[in-house]
């Protein structure tokens, strides 16, 4: 038979509601194409595991090329612009030339300043990575060669790459184009992937009007998926302020740990909400109970076996009982498989009636 301490704890007054696993709103990245252009690479498959900044997919996209070029002119133009301004600021230094025509060079290459700014901000409004920006300023000089010769954007360069990168780390749970498809027009699909991270995941209770008032948010749940399933805690993080007209139940949301990834979203899970909880002095698991002659009575072990002991049972819950009388802390209790005491101890009696 199994012995623990006769010991305090809580007693438990709990609330049984059936709950739905699903992904934490939180914890979920839509990759989207802010622009228009055509899928060239996905560089992940569902499940595939993906960390923040990385980048998952490439379009082709005309838009992205033409702020690019923009940019690109601006930076060709502020690079000639800042030559002539520094050759008419040495001049005006020396007194050679005219004031007028020194504030006229030092107005246009604050123009193009101005220009360049404006440039660079269309292409993070694109969502156009820094680093995808830093590097059109690399790009200056082999773009000025080229223009100069041909007069036209150098589609070499690859200035319609447009990089979409994850949002947060985590699992792709979704994918919603394919290689080739176009993005981002009229029609068209706009997301390319959905991102989740399911090291945390919500509980959705569905808890009826009549049991409402029990619930608060911060209260400990006890989630379980049937007898062979997993078990864990959650806390209740949300309870919403609206009914839902069919069921008459409000939506409360619970958060749960699933660093194991052992919790899928879309399961069915049962819910124990810890409404309150009593702390007791001595408290003891059901289990350990029994009844002998109508009295309620325990077995302690001591050294020359178990010997039975009559109880006063106080406050109870669906597990476990108060010891009130009968018991003192640290006395080794039958916590399991008392019965079997029980059975022993009848039949002795029964030997010695003989």
């Amino acid at each position: 038979s199994t012995v623990a301490p006769a010991a305090g704890g809580p007693l438990t007054r709990k609330l049984t509601v059936p709950g739905v696993i699903a992904m934490d709103a939180d914890r979920i990245g839509r990759v989207a194409a802010r622009v228009i252009g055509t899928v060239t690479e996905l560089n992940k498959r569902l499940g595939d595991p993906v960390t923040k900044g990385e980048t998952i997919a490439v379009l082709d996209s005309r838009e992205v090329a033409e702020a690019k070029s923009e940019l690109l002119a601006s930076l060709v133009n502020q690079e000639l612009q800042s030559t002539l301004f520094e050759r008419e600021q040495s001049l005006w230094d020396k007194k050679i030339s005219a004031e007028q025509q020194y504030l006229r060079a030092r107005n246009t290459f604050s123009e193009v300043a101005l220009r360049v700014d404006l440039a660079r901000q269309k292409l993070t409004a694109l969502g156009v990575s820094d680093r995808e920006v830093a590097s059109v300023r690399r790009e200056v000089k082999p773009f000025r060669q080229v223009a100069s010769v041909e007069g036209e954007l150098p589609t070499s360069l690859g200035l319609q790459r447009y990089e979409l990168r994850a949002p947060i780390a985590g699992r792709v749970v979704e994918r919603r184009v394919d290689l080739g498809a176009p993005v981002g027009g009229e029609g068209q699909e706009k997301e390319i992937y959905v991102i989740a991270d399911l090291s945390s995941v919500w509980v959705e209770l569905a808890v009826s009007t009549s049991d409402l008032a029990q619930v608060r948010e911060g209260q400990k749940v006890m989630i379980s998926a049937g007898a062979e399933g997993p078990n864990a805690e959650a806390r209740i993080t949300f309870i919403s302020p609206m009914l839902n007209q069919e069921t008459r139940s409000a939506r409360v949301i619970a958060t749960m740990d699933n660093k194991g990834l052992v919790w899928r979203p879309g399961s069915f899970a049962t819910a124990q909400v810890i409404v309150e909880e009593i702390p007791v002095d001595i408290r003891l698991p059901r289990a350990a109970l029994q009844t002998l002659k109508g009295e309620q009575v325990v077995f302690v072990r001591t050294k020359q076996g178990f010997e039975k002991r009559d109880v006063v049972l106080g406050k109870q819950d669906d597990s476990a009982v108060e010891v009130v009388f009968g018991l003192d802390p640290g006395d080794e209790v039958a916590v399991a498989n008392s019965f079997v005491i029980k059975a022993e101890l009848g039949k002795a009696e029964a030997e010695h009636a003989h």
